[in-house]
């Protein structure tokens, strides 16, 4: 039996992809799914929100990944009294010319980290809806385009609710995942507090010092090599049916008030084509969608007052789903 050939030279691919995931590695203990994810978001050219309690590094890690790569990077604190000139950027008076300039905001960069994301009130959040959809800013009329690549990573604090803000369904639907950060499992904390001490016996006092030893592994052009070669990966038409009827069933489900839209397709379609370069292949499975079911779904869905009073989960509910529908072989 002949062995299986690629229609798609994906060594490039892994490469670039090994070297972040060891570049990554350097600080972050485990993790694993959160990074692969994050990986496959970068090759589905998506925006990503990170959620976890408190410290078990959602900004380290969207950080570290930032820095795996030669592209512009920007961190913006979200808080209640941010306006979204603070994010866009503002037109300023120029006396010598006796004209307006348009001065860019932290948002015109490749890799934007946004940290706690629902702090800002609902006018800074939809200030985000232009430039996550359609990748540029306009103001006073005049449009401005975002150099490519362009990626959102934001993070979010799902337990502290005082002086947050519940983010727009609109601005939810546009994140190609929520990846849901759990805390260390196994002995990932005993390693933890091992690297910790390691850095301190030489004499890196913090983790910013640590940060020093990543090196960037990949460029915006490879980057844009890549994702073009993502775009290539092979799906059969009865796969196009399998994400449609997942999609299409959150909309009909008792246990759900808002199903998804049809972006959720779209998104599930582009994340399992990413997930399956990542794994060494050019053509989707089955096994794909459902993986990347959760990530994909579990933000752009609400639980119908009932079915939150019974303790239930959009987690939960997509299983469900997912499990009733046919496996297409």
């Amino acid at each position: 039996m002949e062995s299986f050939q690629t229609r798609i030279d994906l060594t490039s691919l892994t490469a670039s992809v090994d070297a972040i995931r060891a570049e990554v590695g350097k600080v972050i203990v485990g993790q694993h799914q959160t990074i692969d994810l994050l990986l496959t978001a970068l090759l589905a050219d998506g925006h990503v929100l990170i959620e976890g309690v408190p410290g078990v590094a959602k900004t380290l890690t969207a950080k570290l990944l930032a820095k795996t790569m030669s592209v512009g990077f920007s961190r913006i604190q979200f808080t209640p009294d941010l306006m979204p000139s603070d994010v866009l950027g503002n037109s300023v008076f120029v006396p010598k010319t006796g004209d307006f300039m348009f001065r860019q905001g932290p948002i015109f960069s490749n890799l934007v980290l946004i940290d706690e994301i629902n702090r800002a009130p609902a006018k800074t959040q939809a200030a985000l809806f232009e430039v996550m959809e359609e990748r540029q800013v306009t103001n006073d009329g005049t449009t401005y385009p975002l150099d490519e690549p362009f990626m959102v990573l934001a993070t979010q604090n799902p337990i502290e609710q005082e002086g947050t803000y519940r983010l727009p369904e609109a601005q939810l639907d546009r994140f190609l995942f929520k990846i849901v950060v759990g805390y260390p499992v196994g002995n990932e904390e005993t390693d933890i507090l091992r690297g910790h001490h390691q850095r301190q016996s030489a004499g890196r006092r913090n983790l910013n010092e640590a940060l020093d030893a990543v090196q960037a592994v990949l460029t915006a052009e490879q980057l844009a090599t890549l994702r073009g070669q993502v775009h290539q990966v092979h799906v059969e038409d009865k796969l196009f049916d399998y994400i449609a009827q997942i999609v299409q069933s959150t909309r009909t489900n008792k246990s759900l008030y808002l199903g998804a839209s049809p972006r959720a397709s779209v998104a599930l379609l582009n994340s399992a084509k990413a997930l399956a370069t990542l794994r060494g292949r050019d053509f989707i499975t089955p096994e794909d969608v459902q993986e990347l079911a959760t990530p994909v779904l579990r933000h752009r869905i609400l639980l119908t007052p009932e079915r939150e009073m019974e303790g239930g989960t959009a987690d939960e509910v997509i299983t469900q789903l997912v499990q009733k529908i046919e496996v297409p072989r």
